[in-house]
């Protein structure tokens, strides 16, 4: 057999691609499904905003605990076995949170459950851009896996509003249930583990053992720099869109208008997450799109925190996002690069877990900055504004990957 023969690219990928977009989906809509809705929830329940903050802090808060062992699922068993138990969890706690819809303590048990599925799909983003993408296409593939979470968060921003203002929040939750059901029925029934024969040549496709390859990663400087920079970054991004109708409200803008302004934020990301990672690929460079995404990131912040023209706002959170959530893959392949031969899940996992922790310790230092009288939460955006300037700087330090130019 020759060479060239060894290793083949196949249209399948993009079938493989899809399903594990759609579980992808599925559980982010569920993590974000009460941002846009705090207020009218916490009515609801009968409970406080912070408790309803904690339907999505728990997601961060169990991804501590969760996401090195499903790494290491992955790492060890394959990206359908672990993204199976994510859908698994997703689709039956995402029933149960639609049946129980009407009592806290159970929506919040089963909002645990389904974050219980999160790292196992999550962390598979580059697993699966490895297995059936040749290496000058992962970021792409990796941009699309990572654009399934931004569509799925754009989706709870925009529609759960809707839904809730038409209906309740309990029918709301059972249509999200039925969505994540039919999302890993479709998994199980379309994806593969791997192409019959491998999409690289076999020396791009070795890797070392999962706690090997985290010892490896953690003595990189880059690497370290990296996470650094997502628990800046994506820890942002998970304390805004969790507190987004709080952001807004002492502003005098409704559920409907905060709905749309995190959906916009997640439409730029869409675009941005299309867009960036494909030039990044073309021109083989990641380190200047990250430099780049983090100073557009903390412009489009400052507007979300001073503005209080409407349109202003919209254009500030589709700034914002389109640069911040095209980030995310980037990153996501340049650390699945400079940490070779370390497993792509095992980085993957390391980055989110960044944003987990520091997105825990942002939502909850922000409602703890909130203004008692007015509800504002400016002090706690500025002090944002500063952390990713913090971001910026640091990313400056970063080399560019050789594997990719190799």
């Amino acid at each position: 057999m020759t060479a060239q023969a060894e290793f083949k690219v196949y249209r399948y990928r993009w079938i493989v691609l899809a399903v594990f977009m759609a579980v992808v989906l599925v559980n982010q809509l569920a993590w974000i499904t009460f941002a846009p809705i705090t207020g009218m929830a916490a009515v609801y329940y009968g409970v406080s905003d912070l408790s309803i903050g904690l339907l999505s802090l728990s997601f961060m808060l169990v991804y501590i605990i969760v996401s090195i062992p499903a790494s290491w699922t992955i790492d060890t068993y394959g990206f359908r076995v672990g993204v199976g138990i994510g859908a698994v969890l997703t689709g039956i706690f995402g029933l149960l949170r639609g049946l129980a819809g009407q009592n806290y303590t159970l929506v919040l048990i089963s909002q645990i459950g389904i974050a219980i599925g999160q790292p196992f799909i999550l962390n598979a983003l580059t697993k699966v851009a490895a297995r059936w993408f040749p290496l000058v296409e992962r970021a792409t593939a990796t941009g699309l896996g990572t654009l399934a979470m931004y569509v799925g968060i754009a989706l709870g921003m925009v529609l759960t509003p809707i839904l809730v203002l038409r209906s309740n929040i309990a029918s709301m939750l059972i249509a999200y249930g039925i969505a994540a059901m039919l999302a890993g029925i479709l998994f199980f029934v379309f994806s593969r583990e791997r192409p019959p024969t491998p999409a690289n040549p076999p020396a791009q496709e070795e890797r070392s053992l999962v706690f090997d390859g985290l010892k490896h990663m953690l003595r990189m400087r880059d690497f370290i720099i990296l996470m650094l920079v997502f628990f800046f970054g994506l820890g942002v991004f998970n304390s805004v869109t969790t507190w987004i109708e709080d952001i807004l409200r002492p502003r005098g803008f409704s559920i409907l208008q905060a709905g749309m302004v995190g959906g916009l934020m997640v439409f730029g990301g869409i675009l941005g997450a299309v867009i960036m990672p494909l030039l990044s690929d073309h021109y083989h460079r990641r380190v200047p799109f990250i430099v780049l995404a983090l100073i557009a990131t903390t412009l489009g912040l400052v507007g979300i925190t001073l503005a209080v023209d409407y349109t202003l706002l919209l254009l500030s959170a589709f700034v914002m996002g389109f640069f911040l959530l095209s980030a995310g893959p980037i990153g996501f392949q340049y650390g699945a690069e400079i940490t070779y031969p370390a497993p792509e899940g095992t980085s993957n996992g390391m980055l989110l877990l960044m944003g987990q922790i520091s997105g825990i310790l942002f939502i909850l230092g922000m409602d703890s900055l909130k203004d008692p009288a007015s509800g504002s939460m400016t002090t706690s955006l500025l002090l944002l504004v500063g952390l990713l300037v913090v971001a910026v700087l640091i990313s400056t330090r970063l080399k560019e990957s050789t594997l990719l130019n190799g």
